[in-house]
């Protein structure tokens, strides 16, 4: 679990990850990164030039979201494969996401910021080997079934602007998933699925901690910048997010997150 000789500086490892199509392959560049950063073997310097889109290996078939097949009742296996399917492909992204964050903006921010991105690149990293693993065992494996591109697109949208993706990434998409994982737990529950259940469980711990750095260096940035943090980022989710914000949410585990109630009851539909 090394990287390429020739990689010595956050910037390339970064690049290494998103560069690396085959899913294993990502999953051992990004532990790779990590650990390197960890050990003190990456210099903080940002001399390479993040893709535009990360390389992608040949399954899963990507389909626009209106043409995804339904999932139907979770009661059924394949259904629990399906939607088990759709998370592993987020976290596959999401991976490339907390990569290409480092990579892309690092430079901006103190190398404390590096740390914590790449702790969290790590992580998805471990929540896809989950998914897949799990999918294995019940007789599927990643990219058996199509998946959807939108993630990467909230990546495109906030390309140029640091705070804007700090605001949609961890601050709308991962907090979004703090909101629906319970009750997606429960229906794994009801369905004798404990194995999935408890593994979910375990991935959501992980994903408050995400949501918690983004809110910290959100609201650092914009502090340093003299502006509200709450309402600077209203403006960016009204910029850059196509999407609603709406209820129910799990204001419990958001605001273990740092993420409270004036930061988004305004901008609930």
């Amino acid at each position: 679990m090394t990287l390429p000789a020739a990689i010595d500086s956050v910037g390339a490892a970064c690049a290494h990850v998103l560069l690396t199509p085959h899913p294993r392959g990502k999953l051992m560049a990004a532990r790779a990164a990590a650990r390197a950063w960890r050990l003190g073997m990456l210099a903080h310097r940002f001399d390479a030039a993040m893709p535009d889109r990360p390389a992608r290996p040949d399954a899963p078939e990507l389909l626009p979201p209106n043409r995804m097949p339904r999932r139907g009742k979770i009661g059924s296996e394949r259904a629990r494969i399906a939607m088990l399917h759709a998370l592993a492909h987020i976290e596959f992204v999401a991976i490339d996401l907390a990569f290409d964050l480092i990579g892309r903006f690092g430079g901006r921010f103190p190398a404390a910021f590096t740390g914590d991105w790449m702790q969290v690149g790590a992580e998805e990293a471990m929540h896809f080997a989950l998914l897949d693993r799990r999918l294995r065992q019940m007789g599927s494996f990643y990219g058996a079934l199509p998946a959807h591109d939108g993630l990467w697109q909230a990546a495109i949208e906030t390309a140029g602007d640091a705070l804007a993706r700090l605001a949609i990434v961890p601050m709308v998409l991962e907090a979004r998933a703090l909101d629906i994982t319970p009750a997606t737990i429960e229906r794994f529950e009801g369905a004798g699925d404990v194995t999935s259940a408890r593994m979910l469980g375990r991935i959501m711990t992980d994903e408050i901690r995400h949501v918690a750095a983004g809110t910290k260096w959100f609201c650092a940035a914009t502090e340093r910048m003299g502006a509200d943090p709450a309402n600077h980022y209203q403006i960016l989710v009204k910029r850059h997010f196509r999407g609603p914000i709406k209820p129910p949410f799990n204001d419990s585990a958001r605001r273990q997150a740092g993420l409270t109630r004036d930061f988004y009851d305004a901008l609930a539909t």
